[in-house]
């Protein structure tokens, strides 16, 4: 039987990021055999992966990487919030961040196919993570965009905001612009309601649906029983205006001086710069949304522990 060295458990930890005793029980199976010993180890971490994979993981991190006009921006799931400040899982976020923006993937299946730094897939190197760290994660969505931008991270990677503007060369060069741009991307993180850029961007269904509940509304308003279809059509027109300023970026209040609209904003950003600007798209993810969450019972969790 091979003798089984503090270093070569020291190095076998350095190489795969795995408990010193989990690395000594592989070079043990593994006679001392380091290649095997990581095979090993990577095996058990398949198996780990799987038994975790029904754990509730609605923590983790929204990030963003920019480099010059492509931005990508992930959400990486973990269990706890614990782990989502951990340096290695952040860098491991960071390393898919930039393998979005070199190969530019289509879906999860492919950035899950793209081989990192390790020589693992994107897929086995988030497993292996699993292993590591002892909780479940995943890759919940990702995208690319392409474009004069600009980013905003709330929160150390609660909520992220890429905006994309159109805008010619006098208003993007200025100095300037770049702080209004900042300032649209805080206005998105700021208003999680906000669905479309402007009125032309809301879907014909989702504007006769909202008029449908007001009219509703209005009908079932004793005041209004002795008032006249087209009256009621106009008031109905009249409060369709607050589902714009409520869900559209343009129409919205401005967050820094609410006596204008977004759209206010930039247009009186442009005039000064002596160009053109236009909003052109916005993406917001907040981490875990839509996610069950974890719901943990103090008693029962002493009680786990005492049991143990």
């Amino acid at each position: 039987m091979a003798t089984i060295t503090a270093k070569a458990v020291s190095d076998l930890r350095a190489k795969t990021g795995c408990g010193m005793m989990d690395c000594k029980k592989a070079l043990v199976e593994a006679n001392g055999d380091f290649d095997e010993a990581i095979k090993i180890l990577r095996e058990k971490g398949l198996a780990v992966a799987a038994k975790k994979a029904d754990r509730i993981a609605a923590e983790g991190l929204v990030d963003i990487l920019v480099e010059g006009e492509k931005a990508a921006m992930i959400e990486v799931n973990c269990e706890t919030d614990f782990v989502a400040k951990n340096a290695s899982f952040q860098a491991f976020v960071k390393e898919i961040l930039k393998l979005i923006i070199d190969n530019d993937p289509a879906d999860l299946a492919a950035l899950n196919a793209l081989v990192m730094e390790s020589g693992m897939t994107v897929e086995a190197a988030l497993k292996d993570k699993i292993f590591q760290i002892g909780e479940n994660m995943s890759i919940r969505r990702f995208l690319a965009v392409e474009g004069v931008m600009s980013s905003y991270i709330h929160g150390k990677g609660t909520t992220g905001v890429i905006v994309k503007f159109v805008a010619d060369d006098a208003a993007k060069n200025n100095e300037g612009f770049a702080e209004m741009a900042k300032n649209i991307a805080l206005q998105v993180a700021a208003y999680p309601n906000i669905q479309y850029v402007d009125r032309e961007a809301v879907p014909a269904s989702a504007v006769e649906e909202e008029m449908g509940i007001i009219k509703a509304q209005l009908k079932n308003d004793p005041k209004n029983a002795s008032k006249p279809d087209q009256i009621l059509e106009k008031i109905a027109t009249g409060k369709l205006g607050k589902f714009y300023e409520a869900n559209c970026l343009t129409e919205n209040a401005y967050v820094k001086d609410d006596s204008m609209t977004v759209a206010k904003y930039v247009e009186s950003c442009a005039k000064a710069f002596g160009g053109s600007i236009k909003i052109d798209s916005f993406y917001r993810y907040e981490k875990g949304e839509g996610l069950q969450k974890r719901e943990d019972n103090l008693g029962d969790e002493i009680a786990k522990m005492l049991n143990k």
